[in-house]
């Protein structure tokens, strides 16, 4: 994943480069840069899976209602097969660390905000959903096709794990619940507190095209993951479904309840799988074996 970043800033920002003060390389590239005009931008570059505009689109749309999210400071660009963009810096504040029930229900404030806002972007769907959200797939198997964990030994996957992530698959799929746009890695690392209050939501290359109920519930598992991520209790799951409600003014019907509790395993299933084809420590492994009966049960799966 290559591109000029250098001239790049000159063409898209009008300014060359003075300093490079961050850089992180995984699915897409992130680039933290001082320019010589004196302004700190970020800038992203992530392989042209054809999401970036709507995400970006999004983006840009909450920022100027006043969410706290990064302005986009230029549209996507293409260049040598890459989408590339540029957004304003958004420094200080810390993350906001623990699974507690409090803990719970201020990220469940954040992300309904963040959802009933998303319901007024009209943007095609960002699709394919982020690998982590996409059980919707067409490929063979369970797993989405992901080439470089593909290639690995797929047997030292523990059959709990499998057996989680078809029933959890089969019950999001056999839901008929629209599909709605959102945050699919509502995740504590992508998030910045200060005082209390919630200072930048950040990440939105990882929107969503899937039910409401299935987004709320993936980041009611996840809203607690920095590195290396795990599971939260289950109570602290339950207590950010209650206060997505509450927040939103509107109670989930049985259906919808389902679906959350469905929702709320894949992203650990996910991780799940991809701990032991990485041999790493197994978190969220140990938390499906704890778990997973109950969230099963109550996703009716």
């Amino acid at each position: 994943m290559t591109f000029d970043l250098a001239a790049w800033c000159v063409a898209e920002l009008g300014s060359p480069v003075s300093e490079v003060r961050y850089e992180r390389v995984s699915i897409s590239s992130v680039h933290g840069l001082l320019l010589a005009d004196g302004r700190e931008v970020y800038v992203k570059a992530r392989e042209d899976d054809g999401r970036a505009v709507s995400c970006l689109a999004a983006q840009a749309s909450l920022a100027e209602r006043g969410f706290p999210c990064p302005r986009p400071l230029t549209p996507v660009v293409f260049a040598d097969g890459l989408a590339v963009h540029a957004e304003e810096s958004l420094p200080g504040g810390e993350m906001l660390l623990g699974s507690s029930l409090d803990v719970a229900r201020r990220y469940a404030a954040v992300f309904a905000s963040l959802m009933a806002l998303l319901a007024d972007v009209s943007v095609p769907p960002p699709l394919p959903s982020p690998r982590w959200a996409r059980w919707d797939h067409t490929d063979p198997g369970v797993w989405p096709a992901i080439d470089f964990l593909d290639a690995r030994d797929q047997s030292v996957v523990p059959p709990f794990v499998l057996e989680a992530a078809s029933r959890v698959r089969a019950r999001l799929l056999a839901t008929s619940l629209p599909c709605v746009l959102g945050h699919a890695d509502f995740e504590a690392q992508n998030l910045r507190w200060q005082d209390g209050a919630v200072l930048a939501v950040h990440d939105w290359d990882s929107l969503a095209w899937q039910p409401e109920a299935a987004l709320v519930g993936a980041a009611s598992g996840a809203f607690a993951n920095a590195s290396p991520p795990g599971w939260v209790p289950l109570e602290s799951s339950r207590a950010f479904i209650e206060t997505y409600q509450q927040v939103r003014g509107r109670a989930f019907s049985v259906e919808e309840m389902e679906i959350a509790w469905a929702g709320s395993m894949w992203t650990a299933v996910h991780n799940a799988r991809w701990e032991v084809l990485h041999g790493d420590p197994t978190p969220s492994g140990d938390a499906v074996r704890e778990q997973g009966a109950e969230r099963l049960r109550l996703a009716n799966a």
